[in-house]
């Protein structure tokens, strides 16, 4: 059976069991499997397609570790430099040996805005602050800068979404420009993504999903359940075909120079023996070599996984406007791939 019967086959079965909605991309040398699923719209009926626009949540992650090495890159900032030396925001009980690359890490021991040691619902941070108040990265600010350090910089690695707004804040006292502005200049527009942006949740463009949230009464939309824009940690949209030119970007060397790229996609830190952080990019290790490289968020409403493996640069791109589904169909596909590398 080749690879397309095999990712039908898989996908078939996952939606009797879970019916996902989003869209499925998988292309190696050629293209293997592309399919939209449910609808991006279930009030208008509108499907999910593979043009389709869907949000990313934390995914995004790896735009703003790319805008840091650029402006490492450019002589304006080292991975060495210190927190307290890049913005002048008030963080009276942050460690002020806090570096860049401890932010990049998650090992910086910030407290978190929302930590995901501890929660588990993101929409719960919003039923006491509006989420149409935060329009950009400063103001998610309130949430943490006077809170206690988790663990003192470098001891170990710990999830943080706070460490990335901080990225975010760094980007932009750096270049002068806000933090959409920055992406879309020096990663969308050299990447030819036109069909990726931070689109507001109340200015949502054309082709691009609602996100659903299982509800009492059924299902109901995300728009009270997450930031009104994205921003450094997450929140960004595109589509399937987007996210394989930013890849393609990437590993070509057009977003950074092979040094700054490599340096990208170290293994800097581990989540445990397989599991590794770069800068922004999970690396999943198997039989002792890098499996793939692989990006994944989730907020309500919101699902994905991108990865692209490192044995033959096949991509297989997850993008979903519902909870769940993503990480079980690659999951899926991680062991089609390495069962036809091993074959």
């Amino acid at each position: 059976m080749n690879l397309t019967l095999k990712i039908e086959e898989a996908m078939n079965q996952h939606n009797q069991d879970l019916p996902f909605s989003g869209a499925v991309f998988v292309e190696g040398e050629e293209k293997i499997f592309e399919r939209g699923y449910g609808y991006a719209n279930r009030s208008e009926k509108i499907a999910n397609t593979i043009s389709t626009r869907f949000a990313i949540a934390s995914g995004s992650k790896i735009l703003t570790a790319v805008a840091i090495c650029q402006l490492v890159q450019e002589g304006v900032v080292t991975f060495d430099t210190y927190l307290k030396d890049c913005l002048n925001f008030p963080f009276p009980h942050f460690n002020p040996d806090i570096t860049i690359h401890h932010l990049l890490t998650h090992s910086s021991g910030v407290p978190d805005y929302f930590d995901e040691e501890f929660m588990s619902d993101f929409a719960d941070l919003w039923k006491d602050l509006p989420v149409y108040n935060m329009n950009a990265p400063q103001d998610f600010l309130p949430l943490f800068q006077n809170g206690e350090m988790k663990f003192a910089p470098g001891d170990r690695f710990s999830y943080n979404n706070a460490g990335y707004i901080l990225l975010g804040l760094i980007v932009e006292q750096l270049s002068g420009l806000s933090f959409p502005a920055y992406i879309e200049k020096n990663i969308f527009q050299p990447c030819g993504m036109m069909d990726s942006s931070y689109f507001r949740m109340d200015q949502l463009s054309e082709r691009t999903a609602v996100g659903y949230i299982d509800h009492k009464l059924g299902w109901k939309t995300n728009i009270y359940s997450v930031p009104i824009v994205g921003g450094p940690d997450g929140g960004s949209y595109t589509t399937v075909h987007d996210l394989v030119k930013f890849w393609n970007a990437l590993f070509d060397n057009r977003l950074l120079s092979k040094e700054y790229t490599d340096i990208l996609l170290t293994p800097h830190a581990s989540e445990n023996e397989e599991l590794h952080y770069g800068y922004g990019v999970w690396i999943l290790m198997k039989e002792n070599e890098i499996f793939k490289y692989f990006v994944m968020g989730s907020d309500p409403g919101v699902i994905m996984q991108s990865s692209v493996y490192a044995k033959d640069n096949t991509h297989a791109h997850i993008l979903g406007n519902i909870n769940k589904g993503a990480g079980m169909i690659a999951l899926k596909i991680d062991e089609i791939i390495h069962n036809e590398f091993r074959g």
